[in-house]
Order: structure tokens, then C-alpha cells, then sequence
């Protein structure tokens, strides 16, 4: 090994320069640009002192050491002071809105105020930033590229139906019309005597908005007046029709349903039916003062239950009907205790879904009748018993046609001997004919075996038909044509009455809750005894108050 001499470098005060180059030559930098020359003027030695950037930093020997960021360094002269010192309240110009403070922690802070382009505080927005709105965004709009279709709202059916009014969890309906007219023979009678009349239809409806069981509630009732009164004899004869046709009209139900299990329902109804004999009818009496009013109050209880797509229903009914003493022309009263009567039935039913939209069914009913009193005015013995089964199907094709129809037979005997057995054809259907957007045609057959006080007489067979057609010439007016075909058959003193009545409804939907409505309607009675046919015209305009 050969020695070799080594020499220290003295100490100068440039060892402690830590500016680049002043130690090493700008050729031998290790971080210099490649391809850079020594005398490029990239790698010229700067000016410590022409870049403030470039000077040493001051040498902190000797001096304090400071951590953080002193109190309330950041804070505006409004802003938030740590120190709890007094700051300066902004200043508001005269009619400057001034902003509310937050709620509390978490609310969005307030939007920034608004400034014109020369940078002066907006007092007022000008109406035409409010007057030409922003397109809605697309994702409300349902454009925006891959995302789903919205569905729409459904159309309102009827733009001028009543809305109602929640009520807790019931939507409740109600409603009132209000009518004059006159009528050419109130009385139905062979002799026609016209009168003005007057009519008040109160309606009251209330639905429950429930997820599971049901409550439902309709009321209907109606009230016709006369401004006088029929005379109690005509041409010498006495006039079948009463002095005062006066009567009032209401049918009202309730309906409940309790879900008990996803197949199994229990069901309740309560019903009342206040009203009078029918203008015309034979039931009538002579040298009545006013028509009595007679009342059917009832229930039914029953059950529903479901095995997939076979139903079986039944049920227990109970009813009471009772009559009001006849007041005569003569200021006496007459009895009526031989027309009350209790009715005791039940009925079942079963139905199999064949399809989504056709469900044919099977139905038997059976009840007995027993009277307050063994035998009536004539002598007879009322109580019966009997019932009917039909057979039919309920249908659904596409909503435009809707429904259902039913085809069987009726039976009642009677406790007396004298009495002949009621029997005949039942029929049952009500159908809904969507044939246009704007037009309907509804339908509907009824057959029942009503009471009756004629002398031999079993009772009466009841078939009603009848046709209806509505049509919307423009959503707020609607024009009804209705017909109405009936049989009356008095087995055991061989009477037949039939009856027509054709009529005609315009309705004028002024709003929601007015409706103007006027009606025209005429009514014929062909019976094949003498002087017991009527005919008659009725003409009425009023208004319907709904919400």
C-alpha cells in the first residue's frame, strides 16, 4: 500500500452557504439536467438576493419555539371568536332582507346572497328570472338516459265526482239534491189529478281506509212533498189514491268485514228500509188520509271461505217488518198488526274461479214468515215458508264488459190451505257494458215475492227489467235514458199489472259540489182489471250539492 498524505480543509463561511453551487461546481451536481452544460442558463448560479423565495430563512437560534395557530386567528370581524371577543354586526341597507339564523346544528347553511355583475348587493329578484323557470331535471322529467319508464298517474275517472273528506281512517261522501216539478197523476190513479211536488234526497257515505278488515257505510234516503192535496172521491167514486200522497223513502246499510285469516272472512250487515206502498197499488186502502209507513229492519251474519279458486258463503238472516195504523179520511185509525211479520232464513253459496274473469256459482236460500197476528183482515193464515236457487256465473272480460247473471226458481206455501203455492221463473243480473269511453249500458233483472192484503190472494210474483244507457257529451255534461219493463202477477185472484216507465236525465256539472239536473219521466200501469190502469208525467229540475 502507498502512502499517501492527507490535508484539511479549512474552515470557511462558505461550508455553511446552502445555496447551490457555492460548495460544488455546477458541472459535478449530481441532480443537474442530462444533456445540460455547465454554462447553460438554467445552471447559472442564481442571485440569492434578486428571488425573496431564494434567501436563507431566518435562523431560529435562540428564539422562542411557537406551536398551532394562535386564538382566533382565522376569524373575520363577524365570525367566531374562541376568546369571547365583541365583533363588529353586520350592516344591513334600508329594505334588505336579513338572513335567518339556523334552526340549529345540522341545517344547511343559508344560500349566499345574491350579487348583480357589478358586484352590488341584489335587494329584489326581478321578475323576469321567476317568470322564465328552469326545465325540470331529467331524472324527474323520467328522460335521463337508462333510466326506467315512470308510470303515470292514473286518469280521474270523473273529473267532477265528489272527493270527500277523511274522517280519522274513513273517507267519507255526502251529498244532497234539491227538486221542483210536477207531476200529471201523483196518485197513479185511473182519474189523473195533477200537482207541483217538491223532493229532498239527503246521501251519506263513509268507506274505511284500512289494510286489513272492512267497514262500509251508505245511507240513502228521500223525501217527496205535494204542495196540496188529492180529493177523497171523484166522479162519485172513492179515490184509491190517499188525500195526503206524502212519503218519504231511505234504505240504509252497514257492512263489515273481519279478515281473520288470508282465506277466511267473517261478514255482518245491518239494514233499514223505511217507506210505503207503491202509488197504485192494490194494497192500498180506501178513505186513507195519508199512505202508512211501514219499516224492515235486519241483519245478516255469515261467513266467507276461500280453497284457492273454490268459495263457499253463507250466512243467518233476521227481519222485521211493521206498518203504521192507517189514519182515514174521517179522522179514525185502522190497524195494520196483520201485515207485521218476522222473517227467519239463511242462504248459502259456492263458486268456483274457472278463469281470472269468469266465476260461475250456485245458490240456495230458504226462510219462513211468521205473522204478529194468526189470521188478517180477510180471515186468511200469512205464515209461509219457501226460498229459491239459482245458478249463474259473474264475468269480467277486458272491463268493458262486467257482471253477473243468474237463471232459477221461487217457491212459497202457506200455512192455509185456501192459499195456492207461489212458484215461477227467478231471473237475477246486473251487467256493465263499457261500449265507448263515453258511453255505458247497464242492465239490471230483479225477481222477488212481495206481501199483499187482496182476499184469496197467495202473494206476488215481482220481475222488474230494466235498461239503462249514459252518455258523456262532454266531460261536465251527461245525458241518462232509462227503461224500465215490470210484471206483477197476483196468483190466487188472477190479476196481471205491467208496468213501463221510460225516462230521460240531463246532468250539467257546473263543479265538484254543483250539479244541475233535470228530469223527465213517464209512467204507465196496464192492469186486466177495469179502472185499475194509471198513467202519469213527471217533470223535475234541481241541483245536487256534493263534497
Amino acid at each position: 500500500m502507498v502512502a499517501t498524505s492527507a490535508s484539511a480543509q479549512s474552515l470557511t463561511a462558505d461550508l455553511f452557504n446552502p445555496v447551490r453551487g457555492k460548495f460544488v461546481a455546477a458541472a459535478d451536481l449530481p441532480l443537474r439536467k442530462i444533456g445540460g452544460d455547465a454554462t447553460d442558463a438554467s445552471d447559472a448560479t442564481p442571485d440569492p438576493d434578486s428571488d425573496v423565495r431564494r434567501r436563507p430563512a431566518p435562523s431560529r437560534i435562540g428564539q422562542v419555539p411557537t406551536y398551532g395557530l394562535p386564538a382566533a386567528s382565522g376569524a373575520a370581524d363577524t365570525g367566531y371568536d374562541s376568546l369571547n371577543r365583541i365583533r363588529k354586526q353586520p350592516k344591513y341597507h334600508p329594505g334588505q332582507t336579513k338572513p335567518k339564523p339556523p334552526p340549529g346544528p345540522g341545517s344547511p347553511p343559508p344560500a349566499p346572497p345574491q350579487l348583480t355583475a357589478t358586484g352590488q348587493l341584489r335587494l329584489s329578484v326581478p321578475p323576469s328570472e321567476t317568470a322564465n323557470k328552469p326545465p325540470v331535471p331529467p331524472a324527474v322529467a323520467g328522460t335521463m338516459a337508462g333510466q326506467p319508464a315512470r308510470k303515470r298517474l292514473k286518469l280521474d275517472d270523473d273529473p267532477f265526482g265528489a272527493v270527500g273528506d277523511y274522517a280519522g281512517s274513513f273517507l267519507v261522501k255526502s251529498a244532497v239534491e234539491l227538486s221542483g216539478g210536477y207531476d200529471s197523476n201523483p196518485g197513479r190513479t185511473f182519474n189523473p189529478h195533477g200537482l207541483p211536488l217538491y223532493v229532498v234526497a239527503p246521501e251519506f257515505l263513509a268507506v274505511s281506509d284500512w289494510k286489513r278488515h272492512a267497514l262500509v257505510a251508505d245511507l240513502r234516503g228521500s223525501f217527496t212533498g205535494y204542495g196540496s192535496t188529492l180529493p177523497a172521491a171523484v166522479d162519485g167514486q172513492v179515490n184509491a189514491a190517499p188525500t195526503n200522497i206524502d212519503r218519504p223513502d231511505f234504505t240504509g246499510h252497514v257492512d263489515g268485514r273481519l279478515d281473520v285469516s288470508r282465506d277466511t272472512d267473517l261478514t255482518a250487515q245491518g239494514r233499514l228500509r223505511v217507506s210505503t206502498d207503491n202509488p197504485g197499488s192494490p194494497n192500498i186502502q180506501a178513505w186513507l188520509a195519508k199512505y202508512p209507513i211501514y219499516t224492515t229492519l235486519g241483519g245478516t251474519f255469515g261467513f266467507d271461505q276461500r280453497f284457492n279458486r273454490l268459495q263457499i258463503s253463507g250466512g243467518a238472516a233476521v227481519d222485521r217488518t211493521a206498518y203504521q195504523n192507517s189514519t182515514l179520511t174521517d179522522g179514525t185509525t185502522s190497524s195494520n198488526d196483520d201485515r207485521n211479520f218476522n222473517q227467519y232464513g239463511g242462504v248459502g253459496r259456492v263458486s268456483y274461479e274457472l278463469t281470472p274473469g269468469v266465476k260461475p256459482f250456485a245458490e240456495v236460500e230458504g226462510d219462513s214468515r211468521v205473522h204478529d197476528l194468526t189470521f188478517d183482515r180477510s180471515g186468511f193464515q200469512r205464515d209461509s215458508s219457501g226460498g229459491y236457487a239459482k245458478a249463474g256465473t259473474s264475468f269480467e272480460f277486458s272491463r268493458i264488459l262486467t257482471g253477473e247473471l243468474a237463471v232459477g226458481w221461487a217457491e212459497r206455501s202457506y200455512v192455509d190451505p185456501r192459499l195456492d203455492r207461489m212458484q215461477g221463473l227467478l231471473t237475477s243480473g246486473s251487467l256493465v257494458w263499457s261500449a265507448t269511453p263515453l258511453t255505458t249500458a247497464k242492465f239490471i233483472s230483479d225477481t222477488q215475492i212481495a206481501e199483499t192484503t187482496l182476499p184469496g190472494g197467495s202473494g206476488v210474483l215481482v220481475h222488474t227489467y230494466t235498461v239503462e244507457v249514459d252518455h258523456d257529451f262532454r266531460r261536465w255534461l251527461t245525458g241518462i235514458g232509462k227503461f224500465t219493463y215490470g210484471t206483477f202477477d197476483y196468483q190466487g185472484v188472477g190479476r196481471d199489472d205491467k208496468t213501463y216507465s221510460v225516462e230521460g236525465d240531463v246532468i250539467y256539472k257546473m263543479t265538484r259540489k254543483l250539479w244541475v239536473k233535470g228530469t223527465v219521466r213517464h209512467d204507465r200501469l196496464d192492469s186486466n182489471l177495469p179502472l185499475s190502469s194509471s198513467a202519469g208525467t213527471l217533470v223535475m229540475l234541481g241541483v245536487r250539492l256534493q263534497n
